[in-house]
Formats: structure tokens, sequence, C-alpha cells
């Protein structure tokens, strides 16, 4: 084979005057791209939120086998959302993202609720507030609650930013409406 001589001369037609003919990247197509890197980074921090309200909230019920059904269920919804999840952000499918956003909204309400009702917040609140017990259960209230309100609003705002960023993913991939 013979190889191509390296000439450091400028090819013909070539010197920058084209610029204003070349085809440009539509801006949607980049906005896609960086949804697609966010939904990646999303993903993995929702499943770690996950896994923690599932070990607080299942773990402690495994021999309640009535309520180990119910507080698991989020748990096993969320796990396949976030496959539906990836598969859609993998293959550019708007409909497994649309189906993985109501399907992870569904799995947070649940996680939150299973949440607030295994540790009963409202007793928390007023163990707090009111101290009626020794100092020691105050400050392991405390920390309890920090870690409850730490879980339920992380999930909160990991939620809604992968709503506004698959909204915006969805809406991209579409192709454009032409005018008639």
């Amino acid at each position: 084979m013979q190889q191509r001589k390296s000439t450091s001369a400028r090819p013909s037609g070539t010197d920058g005057s084209d610029y204003s003919y070349r085809m440009v990247v539509d801006s949607r197509y980049q906005q896609v791209a960086n949804g697609k890197g966010l939904l990646s980074v999303l993903f993995p921090i929702q499943a770690i939120f996950l896994l923690i309200v599932g070990a607080t909230v299942v773990f402690p019920r495994l021999e309640e086998k009535d309520s180990y059904k119910l507080a698991g269920s989020f748990v096993g919804i969320g796990i396949v959302s976030l496959i539906i999840g990836e598969l859609g952000r993998r293959r550019s499918r708007g409909s497994f993202l649309r189906v993985y956003m109501v399907a992870s909204s569904i799995a947070m309400l649940l996680s939150n609720a299973s949440l607030a009702k295994r540790y009963s917040l409202l007793e928390v609140f007023l163990d707090l507030f009111y101290q009626k017990t020794k100092q020691f259960v105050t400050l392991e209230s405390t920390g309890l609650l920090t870690v409850i309100l730490v879980c339920i609003f992380g999930s909160w705002v990991i939620q809604i930013i992968i709503i506004k960023t698959v909204i915006s993913l969805v809406g991209n991939m579409s192709p454009p409406k032409r005018a008639s």
C-alpha cells in the first residue's frame, strides 16, 4: 500500500471563507447529549437514596410479613424504574423515559411515606420540641430526624431535577415540527 505524503500546505477550498456554508449541529442535539449526561449522574444518586431509605424502612420490618410487602414495594418499583430509565437514556426512547419518570415519582412518594410512617415524624418533632425524654434520647432523635429529613429532602430535590431533565430530554428527542 502506498502511504500518503503529508503536506503542510492547506488544501484548496479550506481557507475559512466557506464557514457560512458549513453545516451546524442543531442545538437540540446538544441539549439531548447534555440531558443524557445529567441523567447518567442522577440515576446512581437516586439509587443511593433508594437503598438508604430501603435499608432504614424494609430491613427492620423483615419479621412483619404484611408490612414488609408494603414497605418493600417502593424498592421494587424504584429498581424497575431505574432499569427502564437507563434503557430509555441509552436508546433515546422517550416512552421509556416517560414511564421511568412516573414510576420513579411513585416510588419516591411511597418511600417518603413509608419513612415518615416508620419513624413517626410527628412524635420525633414533639419529642424534640417538648424534650419530654432524657438528653440521650433527644440527641438520638435529633440525629435520626436529620437523617430522615436529609433523605426526604434529597430525594425530592433529585426527583424534581429528574422530572425537569426528562421533560426537556423528551421534548428535544422528538422530531422538530415543521411549519405548514
